[in-house]
């Protein structure tokens, strides 16, 4: 684990009835459980602490948009791509609070962006779900982006058995859906970007170990 320790600020989240436009598999009931549901509010707090803050982000896989609210102190302008979530609906509900947001749907491999955009791009949880073969394409296109000297913040879980464990008690088999694990990804963004940090969390309680890992690199 490298890099500096800052103040965590905490997620911000409304009531689960505000967000819509994703299926039932969103994992967004589970930040709302106990224990659990640290676990899953601290992973994006630590991804959300390594942003910069800037002009433009765009988050990749924004889902319900959950850390919109966060982002919103931090940048200017919140821009997201998600394969499914129907953006429009998304959108609406931050509309409605206040929070505008430029929404699309599309796939990391081939981001919809002209290059040198984005000040920050953000990934939480969606890398694992990469062939490690795609990842190298996925970082490509991720520095294509970016502005020089632009960041590149992700999280994805460390596979322990105690995360496995965990995912089946809540009716869901990771091994079906996790394909890369995270040297896979650290790996794929050594070969084209800077490391600036890489930061661990560990399980609550701490005794299972570390459970996930969020990485920080910029464009060189």
């Amino acid at each position: 684990m490298t890099g500096k320790h800052n103040p965590i600020s905490s997620l911000k989240l409304m009531p689960a009835s505000f967000y819509r436009g994703v299926n039932s598999d969103d994992p967004i009931r589970f930040y709302y459980y106990p224990i659990i549901g640290r676990m899953y509010r601290h992973r994006v707090e630590l991804c959300l602490n390594e942003c910069n803050g800037g002009e433009k982000i765009l988050e990749i896989g924004f889902g319900t948009g959950l850390a919109f609210l966060n982002l919103a102190e931090k940048y200017k302008e919140i821009h997201g791509i998600d394969l499914t979530a129907d953006i429009n609906k998304v959108g609406s509900a931050f509309q409605e609070i206040g929070v505008t947001t430029y929404l699309k749907n599309g796939n990391i491999l081939d981001l919809p962006y002209p290059d040198n955009t984005f000040d920050s791009v953000l990934l939480i949880s969606i890398l694992e779900h990469l062939q490690p073969g795609e990842q190298d394409q996925a970082f490509s296109e991720i520095s294509r982006v970016l502005k020089p000297h632009g960041q590149v913040v992700y999280g994805v879980p460390v596979e322990r058995p105690f995360m496995v464990t965990m995912f089946k008690l809540l009716g869901y088999d990771i091994r079906k859906a996790h394909f890369s694990t995270e040297k896979n990804v650290s790996d794929a963004a050594l070969k084209i970007m800077r490391k600036e940090n890489i930061r661990q969390m560990r399980s609550t309680p701490p005794w299972f170990g570390v459970v996930y890992e969020i990485g920080h690199f910029t464009k060189s």
